[in-house]
């Protein structure tokens, strides 16, 4: 297949919430409660019920060049417009040759963890929750009819109103949600528990995929403060690979068969010996563990409801086989350090060239379609989809790395890698709690 000729679509990009994103879509009577960003010692900060909230950009880099890669910005100056403007998002996409995207939360946490923690403020939380599910799909998603697959929060406290919600947002066309990998590490019931049940019928009655972003349960630990800070960014996607153990082995699966979850951003090239190790686990031990996949295997249940992606992956497109081909599907990363703007069809060709046209077609558009209810020929055409077409548009959009563009550093010594322990204590430094 011609370069020109690919359609990409993105199942994990990100948003940054633009300054007022949250003000006309509260309630009224939460007027003067909904999140703002304030300035504080210099930089832009985002703040809720009197707490500060996270970073600001975290590490949204696009558009500088690498060795400013490290760096993280402390206000909106400090980032590319397309990163918080919807406008220029969709000029980056078009200049990318990439066709539709998935994008997850930054100031809420990649699955809206940062509103589940204000246990004595429940209303104004799921308030706040419901503002920003608006905002993205009214202000954000369909201010580009076709090019954005939307995706919602839901309020883990309450199954039945997490339920709720996911049922207002389906109606009016939202199919999937993002929810933590691992809830229980947030101090919120397992994904055993009948806690769940309602958020699981709602999902299958709606055909709503559950959407797990790495480091939104699981985190990839530091090894050390003096171990460089390359070894913990080797290690992130494969972290998910615990929490995937925990969904293969998960009740969900047998209550509610058509039930789909996807690993975002968990890469793709460790699965076929996780599936190895999962069937290998149940045929030796599942006699005294009692566990029943009803003759079938743990590779079976993977296949069939766990969707996944990748940015780059040789690895695991030489192994489609044993992943399983039409669960696979690509994302660009869209303002990370690792995402691979503005070259990703580039990227893409090169590594699909020994894949057949019926499977470059699966990976790079045709799954994601399927699986996220996302239909963007029937809006745009076929035609006007494909990378030539979408650059073809964007022809006045810059792509040269913008210079100086200013943030949090880490500190750099000549000839010395730059360490965990130097990183963290970037973070700390631009801690948004000790910025107020």
């Amino acid at each position: 297949m011609k370069l020109d000729d690919l359609i990409l679509v993105s199942v994990d990009d990100h948003a940054i919430e633009p300054r007022g994103a949250f003000d006309r879509h509260m309630p009224a009577k939460f007027k003067g409660r909904e999140p703002k960003v304030v300035q504080s010692k210099g930089r832009d900060v985002w703040v809720f019920e009197g707490r500060a909230t996270g970073y600001m950009g975290l590490n949204s880099v696009v558009g500088r060049p690498k060795d400013e890669y490290g760096m993280e910005p402390l206000g909106y100056e400090h980032m590319r417009r397309g990163t918080w403007d919807i406008k220029a998002r969709v000029e980056d996409m078009n200049a990318n040759g990439v066709l539709g995207s998935i994008c997850f939360p930054t100031f809420p946490g990649f699955a809206g963890q940062r509103f589940q923690q204000y246990k004595d403020a429940r209303e104004v939380s799921f308030a706040a929750i419901q503002a920003y599910n608006d905002w993205h799909l009214h202000d954000w998603c369909n201010a580009a009819p076709g090019r954005f697959i939307p995706l919602s929060l839901i309020p883990w406290w309450d199954g039945a109103l997490a339920a709720q919600e996911i049922r207002r947002m389906a109606k009016l066309g939202v199919h999937a949600i993002s929810l933590s990998d691992n809830p229980a590490l947030h101090g919120f019931p397992s994904i055993h528990s009948d806690h769940w049940d309602p958020v699981w019928q709602a999902c299958a009655d709606n055909d709503v995929v559950i959407c797990c972003h790495i480091g939104t349960g699981v985190k990839a630990e530091h090894a050390s403060d003096l171990t460089p800070i390359d070894a913990w960014i080797t290690s992130m996607p494969i972290s998910i690979a615990n929490s995937a153990a925990d969904w293969i082995w998960a009740p969900m699966w047998k209550k509610y068969p058509n039930l789909r979850m996807a690993l975002s951003e968990g890469s793709i090239g460790w699965i076929p010996y996780l599936l190895e190790r999962a069937d290998f686990t149940y045929r030796h031990h599942h006699e005294w563990t009692n566990t029943d996949f009803g003759g079938g295997k743990p590779s079976d249940v993977f296949r069939k409801h766990i969707i996944t992606c990748f940015i780059e992956d040789e690895f695991g497109l030489r192994n489609l086989a044993d992943i399983g081909e039409d669960k696979v599907t690509w994302e660009c990363d869209y303002p990370h350090s690792d995402c691979t703007w503005p070259g990703s069809p580039e990227i893409f060709h090169a590594q699909t060239q020994h894949l057949t046209d019926v499977q470059i077609d699966k990976i790079g558009h045709l799954n994601a379609m399927r699986e996220f209810s996302y239909d963007p020929f029937s809006i745009l055409g076929r035609e006007n989809c494909t990378v030539g077409a979408l650059r073809a548009q964007a022809q006045h959009v810059s792509v040269e790395p913008m210079l100086g563009m200013g943030g949090a550093k880490p500190v750099r010594v000549a000839g010395k890698p730059v360490t965990s322990g130097d990183i963290n204590r970037m973070f700390a430094d631009a801690d948004a709690e000790t910025a107020l």
